[in-house]
């Protein structure tokens, strides 16, 4: 059967009639073809050649072939290999690609086992399930922070937010700033030293950048179409996605704020009373609302609207905590409750404090107080929980009126630990503060009263805490791995003692005669990372006051404004000089000493 395929070369060649018109001959007539017909008709030669398969193509056609099967014999290898063996392949690649890298420029065995898939994917997990999972109070070195100050000739600064690098801060003077908190300078790297007595110097600290301030008006209080606070703000909260700032103060009004620009988005007048707080939830713009009216209002951002009300304190609602699940924490201040609110669930926690602290630890206290029968000491008693913090989504901790910093879960109705006495005891004033005679001969009655917590804050998923009053420091907790007890670690940045000629010469010197790191009542306090997953330190921010941010019943000589403490990572020890150089892992690294050492 004769077909196409079946006939040789020569009589496949398809020849065209001389009545068929060429491909270029169908297409429109232009001047060119017009102008050049021979130019034309030497075109279809050339295209009938290459469709053709005349001798002359037949006698390049093995040479062709030939290239054909060297590439496609490379492909045939990958083509032939199923998925699982390609991606072995390219795994195996891979781990051939590391480690020449390796090779060529060295390994830190700390960073490779920080960046484990597996190790990340299990903090993921527990991040999801609202688990504690990181210990960051281990590997930070506190005592070597460094301090910033800034301020704006303002009242006293009640409260602030973060969302980096900007911060927000309000004050009582109804004025609301926007700062941009600017990363220290780097440090000099330890390998690159080329002497043993040189040390790396601390990173030089650098002052907060205003960027944009806005001031209300206390004579435009009747005006209900004034887009600012009429009286003081006493509480600032930052989204997450750095889109919307929210203020609330003693006017009753809340008020949402562009982030980029400071402009007034939205009042809000629902409360009764003055908003003392306020929180968004993590990795959303949903807003709580704490008030003096015993309520805690949720609203969505996102909408600007009003979601709904949530009641059962018995007395003002002092302060109000979030983290990712869509639940809130807050405190009832003198009904000495803190209550956690499934907002889903439309139910409620109630956990009940009054406490006085932990038999123990006022046992162990009694003892260094020099009691031999190692009874506790005086006990003061609770009467208003003034802040909270959220540590996970199963634990929390509580600052009361008695300088009591408890420690709670959600599997007890009362406080797990209770640290009495954290900021100490307040002095009595002098006799002559006391008095009104010039030389007054008789001693001030009374006692001693405990600091109260007057801040406190944490960093979310971690053993972190930080507390304030107006004992001139910030103090820094750790919470034990079990979550059953909460460790002192000391102070932020450092102290040095200013004591008399006397103290010298007795060696009497005492806590009161050290120089104060914070000078004022710290109102707020806010912590966040530096780096990927706080590579590069923390940073603690406080608002500072010489009053109370509730009021103006205790007052202190300090500034107001508002103070940056960077708190650098722990130093490994390098041991050795250039490319010989070992670093020790960060949980060796915390049985030693912050400053460098070298081998001889």
């Amino acid at each position: 059967m004769s077909s196409f395929f079946t006939h040789s070369t020569s009589q496949r060649k398809r020849k065209r009639e001389d009545g068929t018109k060429s491909y270029s001959a169908k297409k429109k007539p232009t001047i060119n073809n017009v102008s050049n017909p021979g130019k034309a008709k030497s075109i279809e030669p050339a295209r009938d050649e290459s469709v053709s398969s005349g001798g002359s193509d037949a006698e390049r056609e093995p040479d062709n072939n030939d290239a054909r099967e060297i590439v496609s014999s490379s492909e045939s290898e990958e083509g032939d290999e199923t998925g699982a063996e390609r991606r072995l392949r390219l795994a195996e690649q891979y781990l051939k690609n590391i480690e020449s890298e390796v090779q060529e420029v060295g390994f830190d065995a700390e960073e490779i086992d920080r960046n484990l898939i597996a190790e990340r994917l299990q903090e993921d997990v527990a991040e999801t399930k609202g688990r504690l999972y990181r210990h960051l109070a281990s590997g930070l070195d506190f005592s070597a922070a460094i301090k910033t100050q800034f301020r704006a000739n303002t009242g006293s600064t009640t409260s602030i937010a973060i969302c980096p690098p900007y911060a927000y801060t309000v004050t009582k003077d109804v004025v609301l700033t926007k700062w941009e908190i600017i990363p220290p300078a780097p440090s000099i790297n330890l390998t690159k030293l080329q002497k043993p007595s040189m040390r790396a110097p601390p990173p030089r600290a650098r002052r907060p950048k205003k960027l944009l301030s806005t001031q209300g008006d206390k004579t435009k209080a009747e005006t209900s179409s004034f887009d600012h606070h009429t009286a003081a703000i006493l509480t600032v909260a930052a989204s997450g996605s750095g889109k919307f700032v929210a203020t609330g103060g003693v006017d009753r009004r809340l008020i949402i704020w562009s982030a980029t620009d400071l402009t007034p988005l939205r009042v809000f007048s629902q409360h009764r009373d003055a908003i003392t707080s306020l929180a968004f939830r993590r990795g959303t713009n949903q807003l709580y609302s704490a008030s003096k009216d015993r309520t805690i209002k949720s609203w969505s951002l996102d909408e600007l609207a009003y979601v709904e009300t949530l009641f059962g304190h018995q007395d003002e609602v002092a302060d109000v905590a979030a983290l990712a699940k869509e639940q809130c924490i807050s405190v009832g201040a003198r009904d000495r409750s803190a209550r956690m609110w499934k907002v889903a669930e439309e139910t409620q926690l109630v956990f009940r404090g009054g406490g006085s602290g932990s038999y123990e630890m006022r046992r162990q206290k009694g003892q260094k107080a020099g009691r031999e029968d190692g009874k506790s000491l005086k006990v003061y008693s609770e009467g208003s929980i003034d802040r909270v913090a959220l540590i996970d989504e199963e634990t929390f901790v509580t600052g009361s009126d008695n300088g009591s910093l408890c420690l709670w879960t959600l599997q007890k109705k009362k406080p797990v630990f209770t640290v009495s006495l954290a900021h100490g005891l307040d002095p009595l004033p002098t006799p002559e503060e006391t008095f009104s005679e010039e030389n007054p001969g008789q001693n001030v009655p009374g006692e001693p009263q405990p600091r109260w917590i007057t801040a406190l804050a944490s960093v979310s998923y971690s053993d972190l805490i930080v507390s304030g009053s107006w004992d001139g420091v910030i103090r820094v907790w750790r919470v034990s791995e079990d979550k059953r007890r909460i460790d002192a670690l000391g102070v932020v940045g450092k102290v040095e003692r200013q004591s008399s000629e006397k103290d010298k010469t007795d060696g009497n010197a005492s806590w009161e005669d050290e120089t104060l790191s914070v000078r004022g009542i710290i109102n707020d306090l806010q912590v966040f990372e530096r780096g990927n997953r706080g590579q590069d330190g923390l940073c603690i921010v406080a608002a500072t006051g010489t009053e109370h941010r509730l009021g103006r019943w205790k007052k202190i000589n300090g500034k107001n404004g508002a103070l940056v403490f960077e708190v650098p990572r722990l130093q490994p020890v390098v041991m050795g000089l250039g490319k010989q150089s070992i670093r020790l892992s960060s949980k060796v690294t915390a049985f030693y000493k912050p400053k460098p050492t070298y081998a001889p």
